[in-house]
């Protein structure tokens, strides 16, 4: 006998499943600080998403940068949402966009840079959306920050924040606690 108050989430219209999505924001261009609050804002004021927690801002040597560069200000931000992936890739970038960040094909300073990092599981690979993001196993930005928060978190095919961690150079990161950003 079915339980009369089992749900069945095939006939529930409009029902998505709710996952983890990481994002990583970094600004080494006007106010640095001011330019990741107002990032953490938007990100807070994202239907259907709810900000878990907001990392310690990191102060970060450049990295695949023009040499001369100023140093950015990272942090990470872990939200759950039912939003799909690529809207939230859209949101990231429509974020980036009000704080007059230009995409070109050469790295070099920026105001900010939000990129999504996770989101549950899901593994994709387009022109448009690559999840996990190709590079945050590697970068030490990325992964201090997330370790402070989450380090038992996993990238979906590398393993673990903390293990990957430990194998990365953090020679050019610094936490800054005198710097707090507030979800």
């Amino acid at each position: 006998m079915t339980h009369p108050f089992a749900l069945d989430v095939d006939t529930l219209s409009g029902m998505r499943p709710l996952s983890t999505a990481v994002f990583s924001l970094g600004s080494n261009l006007g106010d640095r600080l001011e330019h990741l609050q107002l990032a953490v804002q938007a990100l807070a004021s994202t239907p259907d998403l709810v900000i878990v927690d907001v990392s310690p801002v990191y102060e970060t040597k450049p990295v695949d940068a023009p040499a001369g560069s100023p140093d950015f200000l990272n942090l990470v931000v872990v939200t759950e949402t039912t939003q799909p992936a690529r809207v939230l890739l859209e949101r990231a970038h429509a974020i980036e966009s009000a704080h007059e960040r230009h995409r070109e094909e050469v790295r070099g300073p920026r105001t900010l840079d939000v990129d999504l990092i996770v989101v549950g599981r899901a593994v994709n690979e387009s022109p448009e959306l690559t999840l996990p993001h190709p590079r945050a196993h590697e970068r030490a930005f990325v992964l201090a920050p997330w370790a402070d928060i989450a380090p038992e978190a996993e990238i979906p095919g590398r393993g673990r924040v903390a293990d990957l961690l430990a194998t990365v150079d953090t020679s050019g990161i610094t936490r800054r606690d005198d710097l707090v950003v507030e979800a």
